[in-house]
């Protein structure tokens, strides 16, 4: 028992110093991986849980794919929940994409509401969206057909 608190400990200890940003997205895929459900719930808290969401959404303005989007104009939503629900805007139009932190008035055409675990799993390539809307852990409010599309709209990592 030891054993496992003194590696949490560990895990947690290298975690915090750790720039999120900086950390490229197939190690991300990787250290998300090997992360049981236990150990996001310990990760994703507090100014940990903010820097590693600010980093997961500044990515993906970085790794979308203008290309895959044509003419698609739209407003997505995110709702991360956790021990406090983060609310992110992912908007994409005119072949580019911004992301940002909390809701505005704006209408969203799909709404995306998912756990710490199940968010920073399908982020990193380490969750299928269909399994996880099919086993109602990703609840999807508008538009399913854009939501059911967006991964092709992003270099999604493979761990």
């Amino acid at each position: 028992m030891a054993d496992n608190a003194d590696a949490d400990a560990d895990l947690l200890s290298r975690l915090d110093g750790m720039d999120f940003a900086a950390v490229a997205p197939e190690e991300f895929a990787r250290l998300v991986k090997g992360l049981s459900t236990k150990d996001i719930a310990e990760v994703m808290t507090g100014e940990r849980r903010l820097r590693v969401l600010r980093a997961v959404f500044s990515r993906m303005e970085r790794q979308f794919r203008p290309d895959r989007a044509g003419s698609l104009r739209a407003l997505i939503r995110w709702q991360v929940g956790g021990d406090t629900e983060a609310v992110y805007e992912v908007s994409i139009a005119d072949g580019g994409c911004a992301a940002r932190e909390g809701r505005t008035e704006a209408d969203a055409r799909t709404t995306l509401t998912l756990g710490d675990a199940e968010f920073l799993r399908l982020v990193s390539g380490n969750a299928n969206p269909i399994t996880l809307f099919m086993t109602r852990r990703l609840k999807v409010a508008g538009d399913i057909g854009l939501a059911s599309g967006l991964t092709r709209l992003f270099d999604i990592p493979k761990a």
